[in-house]
C-alpha cells in the first residue's frame, strides 16, 4: 500500500488547530471549513490523517504543481528548482527569470517566495500534533513512531529554512497563534546557523531512534524511516562544515554519512541510471514522494517535452551544464587529449548526459530530436514554436516514454520524486572524508575512502565511467567530488545549494545562461553556434541567502532581522 498525499479540505486549512475564543456576537458561529483540535484528538483515524498530510504543504503560489499540493521543495512542478541555477532555465519564466537575473527582493522573491511561510506553517502544524499526541488513544509504540515522524517532518522544514535564509527562528515545541510574536520577542529572534544545525541534528537523532528501519506492515510506503532521518542529518552536517556555513566540522559530516552507510540497507541501483527515477522504492531510495493516478499533479512529459511532439519545453538544460559532462574516458572536453569533437559534440560523453539531456539527434519516442534550423520539428520552425527551447536542449531525466505526451491528463507523471538516495550519502561521505582526511584515507569505523565512495557511483551499471585513480591530491579530489555532484544529482535540487555553500556562486551564477543554435547546412552537416539563452544573468554576494519576505518582517512589528544587503 502506498502513502497517498491527498488531503480533505479540513486537513489542509491553515490554523486548523488555532481556534481562538472571541466575544459572543452575531458572527460567533462554528466554522465549517475546519475541524476542532478536540475532534482530532478524539478520533484516531482523523489524527493519523492529519499526521500523514504533514508530508505536503498548502499551495501558496501559482504553478506549484497542477492541482496537487507541494511536498518538500518544488519537486515535480512546472518550474523546477534547477531553473534558478546554471542547470536550466524555465522556458516560460514562471517567476524564475528575476532570480536568474539577481533581481529578487524582500517584496518579490519570484518562485522562491513561499519557503518561509510554508515552512513555519508546517512547523506549527507539527507542534500542534505533538501537543495532541499524548491525549490520542493509540498504543505507546505507535505514539513513539508518530512522534519520530513529526519530528522528522519538522526537521525537514527547518532544513529548508536554514539552507535558504541562514540562521532562523527556532520555535521549539510552542504552538503559537498569529500575533503571538508581537507579545513574545523570542518568536522573532533568529538563532545562529550553528544553533540551528545543532538543534535540528538533535531532533533528527531523536526521530531516528523512534522511527522504523523499513516501510512495511502498517507503516505505509513513502513515510519517514530511520534512514530518512539520518540522511537528512548527513546533509545538514555536510552543509554545516561547508565554507558558507562554517558551523561544523568535516569529521562530524563523515560520521553522519557513515551512520546511513552502516545501516547496510541501501545500495547503488543496478537497473540503470535513467530507470532509477522512474521506479518506486529501489534499493537506492531512502525517502521519496509517491504519486498515484488518484492525485492530480504535473504531467512531466508534456510540461518538459519538445515542441515537435506537442510538449511545452519547460525546464530546458543550459549549455553550462552540457559542457561540464566529461567524455566517457573521464576527461573534460577542454582537455586536448579527451577526443572531444566540436562537430559531433554529443558523442562519447559520460552516459549520464544522454540520460539527463535531450539533444539534437538524440533518440526519443522512436524518432530523433531535431532542434536544428531550418526545418527541425523541435526548433522554432516546428509546430507550437512558442514552446521551442531557448537553449537548444530539452529535459530527459524523469521523463517516462511509456506515458502519453499528448493528452496525458490523469495518465502520466507518476514517477517518484526522490528526496534522499544512497548516491547522495556516498557523495556526502566522499566530500567530507576528503576535506577531513584526504582522498585515500579510510576513516575510523568505515570501509570506504573518499575515492572508493566516488568509484561506487561512477561504476554504476549503465554508467561505467573510469574509476578515479589513487594518488590524487586533496584539491583534485575536491574537483572530482564537485563534478560528481554536478552530473549525478543534476535536476535534484542540489546545485542551487551546493554552489552557495561552496561559495563559488559568484563564479557559476554570473556566467551567461548558455545555449546553442544548430544549423543544418546544404550538405546535411550541423554547425553549432553558441548563444545566450537568457540575458542579464547576475549574482551578488547578498544572494548567498534569500531575503526574508517583507510581509514577514512587517508581521513581526519590525523585530525580525533581515538578511544583509536587502
Amino acid at each position: 500500500m502506498k502513502l497517498q498525499y491527498k488531503a480533505p479540505l479540513f486537513l489542509m486549512m491553515g490554523g486548523m488547530l488555532s481556534i481562538t475564543a472571541c466575544k459572543k456576537n452575531l458572527l460567533d458561529v462554528t466554522p465549517t471549513d475546519r475541524i476542532a483540535s478536540s475532534a482530532i484528538a478524539s478520533d484516531t483515524a482523523v489524527f493519523e490523517a492529519f499526521v500523514t498530510n504533514r508530508y505536503i504543504g498548502a499551495r501558496l503560489q501559482d504553478k506549484e504543481g497542477d492541482g496537487s499540493n507541494p511536498g518538500f521543495g518544488r519537486g515535480f512542478e512546472y518550474s523546477m528548482w534547477s531553473s534558478l541555477t546554471d542547470e536550466s532555465i524555465y522556458n516560460n519564466d514562471d517567476a524564475t527569470w528575476l532570480i536568474q537575473r539577481g533581481q529578487l527582493a524582500p517584496e518579490n522573491l519570484g518562485g522562491a517566495g513561499v519557503l518561509w511561510a510554508r515552512s513555519y506553517r508546517s512547523i506549527r502544524e507539527c507542534n500542534s500534533a505533538l501537543a495532541l499526541l499524548p491525549t490520542v488513544a493509540l498504543s505507546a509504540a505507535h505514539k513513539t513512531r508518530i512522534e519520530g515522524e513529526l519530528k522528522f517532518i519538522r526537521a525537514f522544514r527547518y532544513q529548508d529554512l536554514i539552507r535558504n535564509y541562514g540562521g532562523v527562528v527556532l520555535m521549539g515545541d510552542k504552538v503559537t497563534n498569529l500575533n503571538d510574536n508581537l507579545q513574545d520577542p523570542s518568536l522573532s529572534k533568529r538563532a545562529s546557523i550553528k544553533e540551528c544545525i545543532d538543534y535540528v541534528s538533535a531532533q533528527l537523532d531523536d526521530a531516528a531512534s523512534k522511527l522504523p528501519l523499513n516501510n512495511d506492515g502498517s507503516w505505509l510506503l513513502g513515510r519517514a524511516t530511520k534512514g530518512a532521518a539520518l540522511a537528512l542529518k548527513s546533509r545538514l552536517k555536510l552543509y554545516a562544515a561547508s565554507p558558507l556555513y562554517n558551523a561544523g566540522t568535516w569529521a562530524d559530516a563523515v560520521t553522519a554519512a557513515q551512520a546511513v552507510i552502516s545501516l547496510n540497507k541501501y545500495g547503488i541501483y543496478t537497473g540503470g541510471y535513467n530507470n532509477l527515477f522512474l521506479v518506486n522504492e529501489t534499493n537506492e531510495t531512502i525517502f521519496e514522494r509517491l504519486y498515484t493516478k488518484n492525485a492530480n499533479h504535473t504531467h512531466l512529459e508534456i510540461a518538459n517535452g519538445p515542441n515537435g511532439y506537442g510538449g511545452w519545453a519547460g525546464n530546458t538544460p543550459l549549455q553550462n551544464l552540457v559542457d561540464d559532462y566529461e567524455m566517457d574516458n573521464g576527461k573534460a572536453i577542454t582537455d586536448p587529449t579527451s577526443g572531444y569533437d566540436p562537430t559531433h559534440p554529443y558523442d562519447h560523453r559520460d552516459p549520464r548526459f544522454a540520460a539527463t539531456v535531450l539533444y539534437n539527434g538524440a533518440l526519443y519516442r522512436g524518432q530523433t530530436v531535431d532542434s536544428y534550423i531550418p526545418g527541425g520539428k523541435d526548433s522554432k520552425d516546428g509546430p507550437d514554436n512558442w514552446n521551442t527551447t531557448k537553449t537548444g536542449y530539452y529535459l530527459k531525466k524523469y521523463m517516462n516514454d511509456a506515458y502519453p505526451l499528448q493528452n496525458p491528463w490523469g495518465n502520466a507523471g507518476f514517477q517518484p520524486w526522490i528526496y534522499f538516495r544512497y548516491a547522495e550519502i556516498l557523495l556526502n561521505f566522499a566530500e567530507a572524508a576528503n576535506e577531513a582526511y584526504g582522498p585515500d584515507v579510510v576513516p575510523s569505523g568505515s570501509t570506504l575512502s573518499a575515492r572508493t565512495a566516488i568509484n561506487l557511483i561512477r561504476s554504476r551499471p549503465s554508467v561505467n565511467m573510469p574509476p578515479l585513480a589513487a594518488g590524487m591530491s586533496q584539491s583534485q579530489m575536491r574537483d572530482a567530488v564537485r563534478y560528481e555532484r554536478r552530473v549525478e544529482l543534476a535536476f535534484e535540487e542540489h546545485r542551487f545549494y551546493d554552489v552557495r555553500r561552496w561559495k563559488i556562486a559568484e563564479v557559476t551564477e554570473n556566467k551567461p545562461a548558455g545555449g546553442v543554435i544548430i544549423t543544418k547546412d546544404s550538405n546535411g552537416k550541423f554547425v553549432y553556434t553558441p548563444k545566450i539563452a537568457l540575458d542579464g544573468r547576475k549574482f551578488e554576494t547578498k544572494h548567498y541567502w534569500l531575503p526574508i519576505p517583507r510581509t514577514e518582517i512587517q508581521a513581526s512589528g519590525g523585530q525580525l532581522q533581515q538578511n544583509p544587503g536587502y
